[in-house]
């Protein structure tokens, strides 16, 4: 596939550089709002770069939820599938990828979540239409053991390595357990989704074996990061289980390790316009993954 110019280049320089976002946060859209969208959460996520919507799935939900989770922690054909990914030192399991689509180990119930219409009512609204998901994933973060994710742009990687154009996606976070400061809730940088971070490095062959487990290219520096925080600061996503994070592809966000007793799991789901599908990666590395990147399976929800 002949890739498009190049808006968002990283990895190519010697030192970050900053590129001011040009693509809409809001696409302009004709859909209604869903019901539990309301003006000042559109115009949060406008300005912020996310919103947290609580309670939008009830307890006996997240009840069902995490009674898959705990099988699937138990099932020995998702652990020892390539979309099953663990710590480095513990082994313990970090994600499990891939799990909207109707794999035989995998979930329906987390597959149906993946097109529920509380969702994707507002997915479509902010990115101005038709969707596919990119990206899914369940996120583990178990108490005592679970290990940080670093400061990171999801689009940085989906551009560079996915072959993404343009800012047109967003993800969904459903909380799965309590998150809270203490056992590593989402932290995100309010505001700096309207600024690219280019990023130093070039993107090794099959990078993610090891970024999966922990990211070093496309990981703004220390003086980015700093600079980022000075100017828009750093927001917690503390909410109670059922409640879903939605936030901008760009925005910078990442999490604390756990070592509280209480465990924190997420369920994501990764959602991209149609009009902007993948195409070559503009890191000129082989494609990842399917269960990593949706090529063959972006069908429209």
């Amino acid at each position: 596939m002949q890739q498009q110019n190049d808006l968002y280049p990283s990895r190519i320089n010697d030192k970050d550089d900053i590129i001011w976002r040009t693509d809409p946060v809001l696409h302009p859209s004709d859909i209604h709002p869903a019901e539990h969208l309301t003006e000042d959460l559109l115009q949060h996520y406008q300005e912020k770069g996310y919103m947290l919507i609580p309670d939008l799935f009830n307890e006996k939900e997240v009840i069902a939820f995490i009674s898959e989770l705990e099988r699937m922690k138990q099932d020995s054909a998702i652990l020892n599938s390539p979309q099953a990914i663990t710590e480095m030192s513990s082994g313990d399991l970090r994600s499990v990828f891939q799990i909207h689509c109707n794999h035989p180990a995998f979930s329906p119930l987390f597959s149906k979540t993946a097109r529920d219409s509380r969702i994707t009512d507002v997915v479509r609204l902010i990115l101005g239409g038709d969707i596919y998901i990119h990206q899914s994933r369940l996120n583990f973060k178990p108490g005592f053991r679970g290990k940080e994710f670093y400061w990171h742009s999801d689009f940085e990687t989906w551009h560079v390595e996915d072959g993404m154009p343009a800012m047109g996606a967003l993800s969904c976070s459903i909380l799965l357990t309590d998150n809270n400061a203490h056992n590593g809730a989402l932290m995100l940088i309010p505001g700096s989704h309207r600024e690219y971070i280019s990023c130093t490095g070039e993107t090794p062959d099959n990078h993610y074996l090891s970024s999966l487990k922990k990211q070093e290219y496309g990981v703004p520096s220390d003086q980015s990061l700093s600079y980022l925080a000075s100017k828009y600061g750093i927001d917690c996503a503390e909410a109670k289980a059922g409640s879903v994070l939605f936030f901008d592809c760009n925005v910078m966000h990442g999490s604390n390790s756990n070592i509280t007793p209480c465990p924190r799991s997420n369920l994501f789901f990764a959602y991209n316009q149609i009009n902007n599908r993948v195409g070559d990666p503009f890191c000129g590395k082989t494609p990842r993954p399917e269960y990593l990147c949706s090529r063959q399976t972006m069908t429209p929800i």
